[in-house]
């Protein structure tokens, strides 16, 4: 009876260690490694930059270079750079996490709270980004777990290595124990270039890009954290107002001049040829600084050397090569045709000159059939967007704490609260046809037998012309019927006897017992 629970505890973390990274183990010196300093040569960096141990942080991650940085706020309550981590593994592709098990890490805004920090973890040290946020769920993203840890295993979070993550850790336990709530964790694909949106705006996942690169903006152009919130499926940023709720928050003119400066630079490099490129990983990446048997240490000159301990690589022959970039077309390309007169040969006398003819390419996803349920949900009045403040690191009360050990004691984190009902997605999936509504009719045609003929004209049948019809069209030149009969009567030569007044019952058009059959569509999964 005693083994019972301990069973109990072995198979609930075999089912955890299937999912995410699932950072579900404890250590036994987990409390020791939570309670490391931190490293000298950073508390004189932070000394050298006006920095204390104790101000506030943000921290931004970048998958294509795989780095990391640390943020601190100063006493004029902007942020400056303190320090670039490289990461030592990271799976997927660009591109946000969508569904558990697609070994996607997280892009977007998330709050870090001092309940995410987990000082027992098995992979070292860790704290939970707390995907989902009220964004990924509003868009119907799942996973769970997603986390910044030591060694140098992913499978959906970001591996640091371990002496990395104790020093994040450190650092982060600083500005907690100076007056943090919770600082703001930024997930990008890459740096929000002008170069990067060049080269990937035909990426499928260009849209949701373009709306980090918004908070990414405020970032970059005040050195001030963004207010983060969420009206239906996009996120918005601002200041108090896009704390207080805003859908549409003031922008600042700063933040509005850079932005528009770097549309005219993404336009430049587009006119200048740039090719749209999207790349393609086995399974995510890792900085080059774990690669070379040399380091460099010009930008990683803060790191300890030797070369720090990877420890567990997670897909070791998936790093070893690297992204294949593959060129991406527009979504419309004009294709030329060419009109010709069928009845004259190119270079004759008379010939009609072809006359070019631009088509543009078809959607690859066709309208959606209309329903009677469709047309009356359009109808109905929608209720408007509320917006869900998510990722405001220090005005952000509703920071779950997850249950993953508590650094500074206390009671237990309550579970999440379930997310408020949140308004429909902006692109609506395809309803299925309604049983209800009547399926449109195909009709088939079918011919006539053959009708009654006058004894009188038996020995003339044979020679009864008519014209055959497709689809409706009567072309020149069709061939002779054979004997076969039209849709039509026939029309009688001169000399020859009609055909009967009256057609037989089997001479009237039949309805086919076969009729188009339209699938309603499947639910996607």
């Amino acid at each position: 009876m005693a083994m019972r629970p301990v069973l109990a505890a072995s198979a609930l973390a075999a089912a955890l260690s299937l999912g995410a990274c699932q950072d579900a183990g404890f250590s036994a010196a987990g409390s020791a490694r939570a309670r490391e300093p931190i490293p000298q040569k950073t508390v004189a960096l932070m000394t050298a930059k006006n920095m204390s141990p104790r101000d506030p942080i943000l921290i931004r991650a970048f998958k294509k270079e795989s780095e990391m940085e640390v943020w601190k706020r100063g006493p004029d309550g902007q942020y400056a750079l303190l320090k670039t981590f490289p990461i030592c593994r990271w799976s997927g592709q660009l591109g946000p996490k969508v569904r558990e098990g697609d070994r996607q890490a997280p892009e977007g805004f998330y709050p870090i709270a001092m309940g995410q920090m987990n000082p027992n973890s098995s992979y070292y040290l860790s704290f939970d980004t707390g995907y989902p946020n009220a964004f990924d769920r509003a868009n119907g993203r799942t996973g769970s777990y997603l986390m910044v840890h030591g060694t140098c295993s992913s499978a959906g979070c970001f591996a640091m290595t371990d002496e990395a993550i104790a020093e994040i850790y450190a650092i982060a336990r600083e500005a907690f124990a100076g007056g943090q709530r919770a600082f703001q964790f930024q997930s990008y694909p890459f740096r929000m270039t002008a170069q990067n949106l060049a080269k990937f705006r035909n990426d499928p996942n260009i849209g949701f890009w373009k709306n980090l690169k918004e908070g990414s903006d405020y970032f970059e152009a005040l050195h001030e954290e963004p207010r983060v919130g969420v009206c239906g499926t996009r996120y918005v940023f601002g200041g108090q107002d896009a704390a207080a709720g805003a859908c549409s928050p003031k922008v600042d003119p700063v933040v509005v001049a850079k932005r528009q400066k770097d549309e005219v630079e993404v336009a430049e490099l587009v006119a200048k040829g740039t090719a749209a490129t999207r790349l393609v990983y086995q399974d995510g990446g890792q900085h080059p600084y774990f690669r070379e048997t040399a380091p460099s240490t010009q930008l990683f000159a803060e790191q300890a050397q030797p070369r720090p301990n990877m420890g567990t690589i997670s897909r070791p022959e998936a790093l070893a090569a690297a992204p294949e970039e593959i060129s991406i077309e527009p979504k419309v390309k004009p294709v030329l045709l060419a009109k010709i007169d069928a009845k004259h040969e190119k270079g004759k006398p008379g010939a009609v000159k072809p006359t070019a003819l631009a088509f543009a390419a078809p959607a690859t996803n066709p309208a959606p059939i209309p329903t009677r349920e469709a047309a009356e949900a359009a109808a109905a009045p929608s209720a408007p967007a509320g917006p869900i403040t998510v990722a405001s690191a220090d005005g952000d009360p509703a920071a779950y704490r997850k249950l993953l050990g508590n650094l500074f004691g206390g009671a237990p984190a309550a579970p999440p609260v379930a997310a408020a009902a949140l308004p429909a997605a902006e692109s609506a999936p395809v309803a299925a046809i309604s049983p209800a509504a009547p399926l449109p009719k195909k009709v088939n045609a079918h011919l006539h037998t053959a009708p009654t003929v006058h004894p009188a004209a038996a020995n003339a049948k044979a020679d009864v012309k008519t014209d055959v019809k497709v689809d409706g069209l009567n072309p020149a030149g069709a061939k002779k019927a054979e004997g076969k009969p039209t849709e039509g009567k026939p029309t009688a030569k001169s000399g020859e006897v009609k055909p009967a007044e009256k057609a037989s019952e089997t001479g009237k058009r039949t309805e086919g017992h076969g009729r188009n059959r339209v699938a309603a569509s499947q639910p996607g999964n």
